[in-house]
């Protein structure tokens, strides 16, 4: 039998299926997230794959988590990250997760446990949302950021946190004539100094995870990495930690 978790997210819907060894046997993406359809458009992607009378349990995570009717159970975003990323790196001990409209940070015991977690979701700064107002501002794809990010000799500084002035300060610095990879590799760093500074708030333990979509971008990790001068464990799963907890989840409340 296979095991189902789906993730509602913000803006995006994940699907992860596992087998009784917890070995992921299929995943699927859509950027349809809450207030859509994407929840079961994701889950008619997996039944592609995966028959509906071989899933045993389906458990949904995220902000959408209860609005997905098929689901047999339900459990918070912040269980389900907790239990993929510690499932994927056991070592884990802080966890940054950032995502379409927020981002958290969650502290684990050595058994995998959350024992604190400290959000920003008032915000957009610091978020997706934030990269993706900045690269429709630069005319660039948002995974061309990492590419630029490298490039730059001599990174600006962003001093706005608000994702709208940050937005004025960026037009203002390339109307003056700055570089766009040192306004990326700004943009970028910007990104890590928001959530570092949320991370610290919570005290930060060694082995440090990042997963959400951000994670993806090389260039906040390496900001990321610089700012808190520690190595950062990432996975090209990032996005689906949450959906595969869920499926965790899933397979450890049939055994």
């Amino acid at each position: 039998m296979y095991y189902l978790g789906i993730d509602v997210g913000s803006t995006t819907s994940k699907a992860v299926v596992i087998n009784e060894k917890k070995e992921i046997m299929a995943k699927e993406i859509l950027i349809a997230g809450i207030g859509t359809d994407g929840a079961e458009r994701v889950y008619q992607k997996i039944l592609e794959q995966i028959p509906a009378e071989q899933i045993a349990k389906i458990t949904a995570t995220g902000y959408g988590r209860k609005l997905f009717a098929k689901a047999d159970t339900e459990i918070s975003e912040l269980s389900c990250h907790a239990k993929g990323v510690f499932h994927t790196f056991p070592e884990t001990r802080t966890i940054i997760d950032i995502g379409g409209q927020d981002a958290k940070v969650l502290l684990l015991n050595d058994k995998g446990r959350m024992v604190n977690f400290v959000m920003n979701d008032k915000c957009a700064a610091g978020t997706g949302r934030f990269l993706d107002v900045m690269a429709n501002i630069l005319h660039l794809q948002i995974g061309d950021l990492q590419e630029e990010y490298f490039k730059s000799t001599m990174p600006i500084t962003i001093s706005n946190t608000c994702t709208v002035f940050a937005e004025s300060e960026v037009i203002s610095q390339l109307a003056n004539g700055k570089d766009k990879a040192d306004v990326i590799a700004g943009i970028c760093i910007s990104v890590a100094n928001r959530v570092a500074s949320l991370a610290k708030r919570v005290g930060i333990k060694e082995k440090v995870c990042m997963s959400g979509g951000v994670a993806r971008n090389q260039g906040v990790r390496d900001a990321m990495a610089k700012k808190l001068e520690m190595d950062i464990l990432f996975s090209p799963d990032a996005q689906y930690m949450g959906a595969l907890g869920a499926a965790i989840y899933s397979l450890e409340e049939m055994e």
